[in-house]
């Protein structure tokens, strides 16, 4: 047994040619500059219009905020793995990488759950929106989603750290908290505790959305002002909630079920919810939420240059 600081750990997700690991780069490197663009885009266009500040959407810049954490945690690393002849990971920086990309999947979840309260408040209980959703409120709910994501993954990676480690081989693409545990020469009882205990936090977040719009498709009900306003903003929080745990759904599938089945379509679904839904959540919410769509749509329309006379 080897001291831990002193592994280098050998990624197995990416034993393609170099050919085929150069058509992968291309597709990467475009979808990577796709999910930075379409994320700062909307970001920028929130900051900038005075009229969208208002606790929706701040609550969706900081969901476009940490996709790039997201993505940021995971395609440079891959990027450069595409094109080397080794594709190894300290064991620093493979702790690094558990809680980057751990850190986004945690916040994504405490983000959506706190865009579920807020529409609530402003559907069920218009009336009281103003006073329940102050600045200071708004600052609080950011706070704690960060705060509460963050330690989160720091208590699992702690849980890890202490585990002393067998082997150095990974069959992903990136490093994964259950992965490296896999690897330990002792018990693993405590962290799988924690594994169940975090299970039961995620479901009971989601839990809490659905009842939300329960409670939010009863108060639509009431009203075509009402019906407006769940399928202007409730409905792209509803996509990205069922696109964000479908992409789960698949990583979770591959890691206990995945067998000998083409390598591309294996990574595909490993890093599906580290790329499907911090490319496509500002897409969404850039499309169905009109007062964000009409302040970003002028800046891409052709300028029709006037007629001399």
């Amino acid at each position: 047994m080897e001291n831990n600081s002193e592994i280098v750990f050998v990624l197995h997700g990416l034993n393609d040619s170099l050919t085929n690991r150069q058509v992968y780069f291309g597709f990467a490197l475009m979808s990577y500059l796709c999910t930075i663009f379409v994320n700062l885009t909307l970001i920028i266009t929130v900051c900038v219009e005075k009229t969208l500040h208002q606790p929706i959407y701040i609550f969706v810049c900081n969901l476009c905020f940490n996709g790039i954490c997201g993505a940021s945690s995971f395609y440079p690393k891959l990027l450069h793995d595409l094109l080397a002849d080794s594709h190894v990971v300290s064991y620093a920086g493979c702790m690094g990488q558990i809680m980057a990309v751990y850190s986004y999947v945690f916040c994504e979840f405490a983000s959506l759950t706190v865009m579920a309260y807020d529409r609530y408040i402003a559907i069920c209980k218009p009336l009281q929106y103003r006073t329940v959703m102050t600045p200071q409120k708004v600052g609080q709910l950011l706070l704690l989603t960060w705060c509460f994501s963050l330690l989160e993954i720091t208590v699992g990676v702690l849980l890890t750290l202490r585990l002393p480690l067998c082997g150095r081989h990974i069959h992903k693409i990136f490093c994964t908290n259950w992965e490296v545990v896999k690897l330990s020469c002792t018990s693993t009882t405590l962290n799988n505790v924690y594994g169940f205990v975090l299970i039961f936090l995620h479901c009971s977040q989601t839990g809490l959305i659905l009842v939300s719009y329960v409670q939010l498709v009863r108060a639509s009900l009431r009203s075509r002002s009402d019906r407006k306003k769940f399928m202007q903003t409730c409905l792209p929080h509803l996509t990205t909630l069922l696109v964000f745990l479908a992409s789960l759904m698949f990583d979770t599938l591959y890691s206990r079920y995945g067998g000998s089945s083409l390598q591309a379509l294996q990574n595909a679904l490993a890093a599906e919810f580290l790329v499907v839904p911090p490319l496509v959540n500002p897409i969404i919410y850039g499309i169905v939420l009109q007062q964000i769509r009409s302040k970003i749509l002028p800046h891409f329309r052709p300028q029709t240059k006037m007629s001399l006379t």
